[in-house]
């Protein structure tokens, strides 16, 4: 059970100051990955909560890996994501204040795979052509990574 499953359990709902690691994965099309999300219907990247004593950069990798199937050979950091626009109320009620460290992936390995239970589907997504229904914490990174990366 991981740290903020462990902590839930002491505080039930409350909000809590969650730090997460994420990746958005770039093909060599400059399409992003983007996973539709089972507990929300929701599209976003992969990530999650970084564990007592790991390293972030392992973190996006070892969530990338879990809810993709992809393997990540380098990362390069894109931005760090707080405040207001990170907070989050799941649909179980738990509520967070997400810390979201975001690293882009461009050079990876392995097939695209769903994790079951969390991952609903898998598709790479043309900039031009996002889903409307992003999950919304993730919404400024994707907006940054538009800024940053691509030509308009």
């Amino acid at each position: 059970m991981g740290y903020i499953m462990s902590l839930r359990k002491l505080v039930g709902h409350i909000p809590l100051l969650q730090v997460g690691a994420s990746v958005i994965v770039v093909d060599e099309c400059g399409r992003i990955l983007l996973q539709l999300r089972s507990d929300n219907n929701t599209w976003g990247y992969a990530g999650g909560s970084v564990e007592i004593d790991e390293n972030v950069e392992d973190t996006a990798k070892r969530e990338l890996y879990e809810e993709t199937g992809l393997i990540a050979k380098e990362i390069t950091l894109l931005g760090v994501f707080s405040g207001k626009d990170m907070h989050n109320i799941y649909p179980n009620g738990d509520e967070v204040s997400n810390i979201d460290i975001v690293y882009i992936c461009k050079n990876y390995d392995g097939e695209l795979k769903c994790q079951p239970g969390e991952v609903e589907n898998l598709k790479f997504f043309d900039i031009s052509d996002l889903p409307i229904n992003i999950f919304k914490p993730n919404l400024p990174a994707i907006e940054e990574y538009i800024s940053k990366y691509t030509i308009r």
